[in-house]
C-alpha cells in the first residue's frame, strides 16, 4: 500500500485546500461555506484521512455516528490522480469499522451505513455493496446555490 489511513482532525484551511484538488468541492452550497466547513472539520464523529508515502493529503471520509446503530458519511474524497486506486474504498471501510468497534463483537457488523451520493457517485457505493433505500425522508430548506471549490 503507498498510503496510510489515519483518524485526523484537519483545519477547515487544509480540508478546502483538499477539496480544490478533488471532485468533491462541488457538493457544497455557496452559502455560509467557510462558516459550515470550520464545523464540519471539527464536528464529524469520525475524521479519517489517507496520506501517501511523502505524507500528502489524498484521500479524506467523514462520518457521522452514534457508535451503537447507524453511520452517515458525510464527505468521502480523493485527489483526482488517485481515484480508481482503492483509496476511496478503503477510507469507506475503515470509516464502517471504526463506527462499530466500539461494541462487542466490534466492526461494520453492528452498523448500518448510510450516504447521500450524487449521480456521479452512485456506481461506486453500489460496487461497494450499497443499495439504495426506500426508508429514508427528508426535509430540505436550505438555501442553496451551486458553487465549484476553487
Amino acid at each position: 500500500m503507498d498510503y496510510t489511513i489515519q483518524e485526523e482532525r484537519l483545519t477547515p484551511e487544509n480540508y478546502i485546500a483538499f477539496l480544490r484538488r478533488t471532485d468533491l468541492g462541488s457538493q457544497y452550497p455557496k452559502e455560509r461555506f467557510e462558516e459550515r466547513i470550520a464545523i464540519l472539520v471539527k464536528k464529524a464523529s469520525i475524521s479519517l484521512t489517507a496520506r501517501d508515502a511523502a505524507g500528502d493529503l489524498i484521500g479524506v471520509c467523514f462520518g457521522i455516528t452514534d457508535f451503537a446503530y447507524w453511520l452517515f458519511i458525510t464527505d468521502l474524497g480523493v485527489v483526482r490522480e488517485w481515484t480508481g486506486k482503492g483509496v476511496g474504498r478503503a477510507l469507506v471501510k475503515a470509516l464502517h469499522r471504526r463506527a462499530g468497534e466500539r461494541l462487542a463483537g466490534g466492526g461494520e457488523k453492528n452498523i448500518i451505513m448510510y450516504t447521500c451520493a450524487n449521480e456521479n457517485a452512485t456506481g461506486f457505493y453500489e460496487k461497494l455493496g450499497m443499495t439504495k433505500p426506500n426508508d429514508i425522508y427528508m426535509l430540505n430548506r436550505v438555501e442553496w446555490t451551486d458553487f465549484t471549490v476553487e
